[in-house]
């Protein structure tokens, strides 16, 4: 590498400039160690219950024995659909230990981007919790799954208690849609039918895909990021690192704990949650819906918690509850700000109320995802998106590609590290557009850098809506809408919201005067998942395009409100 690296000299004390990702072969090997080292901790807290590393270890095998009993060969890639409850990082850890390939499906996926998914990554099985299966149902027909592994949200819980939160999930808040997929077994089921069969330890290399993350990229077409096991390994041990300044003031007696609100599906979870937590031995308290404010600060409140990764508006929504308060918060060391901007105001109240700034980072699904933090020993906000993390170089381009070397001028940030995909999923096009060729990922996003290597984004580069940090693409909507009876033609774009950052705007040219917004928002609901579906909706007589006919976004999204 020639490259300088200015901003080492803004590292805190004791954060190495590089980190060793080939210590160890493939993410096999990291979980193996912590199965035995820290066998008798908790790995999970859900629910008010603690799963041990043993319990995870033990499950876990024996859900891997039952893939390989099924027929599935190594790199063949199966699903999983759910929120955060323990049976995920059990199943994560199944399908890496068989030699498959975890493809992370968001659960509130609509048929028609359900279907998309699978048949693009070619899952062969999926494994699904009973809410959604309506889902799938829909949609089974037309892909490649041929087993499904049906899951409960009482599934790990003790028998008692598991008992009952089943039966207040179906029968009290009426949770799970009656559905009917013929031949789908049960997570305990397949649990005690791998515990009979034999498991075979796969040849996994640190080359082979661990994670299929599908991401919209620039197009707006759902597209799978190849992450690797030295990609993953490596952000993990790239975030531990960034940690260390202030993880290391966790007494000695108290076992680190996060919280993981942000769901598993995401790789911000997947990665510095999951992963990292079974690197350092730590413990995830895993909250199933962080939407449920009311929820999420009942379950921290009986607990000692020194990490917690969120997105701006969950900062926002509990600092701002009124039961914010019964919870102990004075352990906290680090709250991780990712995968939307934290604003100055939120970021003020959470510094205020807690005592512990939020730390902003920067990263994208395409690398793993982390790619730069600010320090997190910092003491205050700055708006900026920190620096590159450990064994990371970034840089600024201009439209011809060329580096933007002028400090404060805005170029397109491009990310070059151990943590950046291999490609993306059967899409070597797509794969060429997006990297340079020195190696470096194009983000998409428009930023300037400082004199000591701190980045800031400005602006972005495609079009991309920000809603509550999931990406959502114009295109992608657009595409759906304009298939609503009565629509001629319509954009999407983002306009801000002081939620979400961001929300969709829907312009709408009618192709029948008797559509109505109502007509379009029900159709939305249907085919859209909800943090997609327009927050406004317009209808115009025509929309403004360029001289060839591309429509002007930036004109709608600058309109007065």
């Amino acid at each position: 590498m020639t490259e300088e690296r200015v901003w080492l000299d803004s590292y805190p004390e004791g954060v190495p400039a590089d980190i060793n990702a080939s210590q160890y072969e493939s993410l096999l090997g990291l979980m193996a160690d912590s199965f035995v080292k820290y066998a008798n901790r908790t790995a999970y807290s859900f629910m008010g219950q603690d799963i041990s590393y043993q319990e995870t270890d033990v499950k876990s095998q024996a859900l891997a024995a039952y893939f390989q009993s099924l027929g599935l060969d190594k790199g063949d890639r199966v699903a999983i659909m759910m929120p955060n409850v323990p049976q995920y990082p059990v199943a994560v850890a199944a399908i890496l230990r068989a030699g498959l390939v975890v493809v992370n499906v968001n659960p509130l996926y609509t048929p028609r981007e359900l279907e998309h998914q699978l048949k693009d990554s070619g899952a062969k099985a999926i494994v699904i919790i009973e809410n959604f299966a309506i889902t799938l149902q829909k949609c089974i027909a037309e892909t490649q799954i041929k087993h499904v592994v049906l899951c409960a949200m009482g599934d790990m819980l003790s028998v008692p208690k598991g008992a009952l939160v089943n039966f207040v999930v179906r029968n009290v808040k009426n949770l799970v849609p009656d559905f009917d997929l013929p031949g789908a077994v049960k997570f305990n089921q397949a649990l005690s039918r791998g515990e009979r069969a034999t498991f075979v330890k796969p040849v996994v290399t640190s080359d082979d895909i661990a994670v299929l993350q599908y991401t919209g990229g620039t197009t707006g077409v759902s597209k799978g990021a190849m992450l690797l096991h030295r990609n993953v390994i490596a952000n993990l041990l790239q975030s531990e690192a960034w940690n260390e300044p202030v993880m290391k003031r966790v007494p000695a007696n108290e076992q680190p704990t996060s919280v993981c609100a942000l769901p598993l599906y995401h790789i911000f979870a997947f990665t510095v949650n999951m992963m990292l937590g079974m690197r350092t031995g730590g413990k995830n308290i895993l909250i199933p819906n962080p939407r449920d404010l009311p929820a999420v600060l009942k379950a921290l409140s009986t607990q000692t918690f020194h990490s917690f990764p969120a997105v701006n508006t969950l900062f926002n929504g509990l600092a701002n509850h009124p039961d914010f308060d019964t919870v102990n918060w004075k352990n906290l060391k680090v709250s991780v700000g990712g995968g939307m901007a934290v604003t100055s105001a939120v970021a003020a109240l959470w510094l205020q109320k807690t005592g512990c700034p939020i730390c902003e980072g920067y990263g994208l699904s395409e690398t793993s995802p982390s790619a730069s933090c600010n320090p997190t020993t910092s003491t205050q906000f700055t708006g900026n998106i920190g620096v590159p993390l450990p064994s990371t170089y970034m840089k600024l381009l201009d439209d011809e590609g060329h580096e933007v070397t002028e400090l404060g001028q805005p170029g397109e940030i491009a990310i070059k590290g151990p943590q950046v995909m291999a490609g993306y999923w059967q899409r070597p096009d797509e794969t060429a557009r997006s990297m340079t060729p020195d190696g470096y990922f194009k983000s998409g996003d428009i930023g300037i850098r400082d004199g000591h290597g701190f980045f800031k984004i400005i602006d972005r580069k495609k079009d991309m809506i920000l809603v509550s940090g999931f990406n959502v693409y114009p295109n992608d909507v657009e595409e759906t809408v304009s298939l609503c009876p009565g629509v001629l033609e319509c954009a999407a774009v983002g306009v801000p919201d002081e939620k979400t950052g961001e929300a969709v705007k829907l312009v709408i040219v009618k192709k029948d005067s008797a559509l109505t917004e109502m007509a379009v928002r029900e159709y939305c609901k249907a085919n859209i998942t909800g943090y997609k579906q327009p927050k406004v909706i317009e209808f115009k007589k025509e929309l403004p395009k360029t001289a060839v006919g591309k429509i002007l976004r930036r004109e709608l999204r600058d309109a007065p409100q």
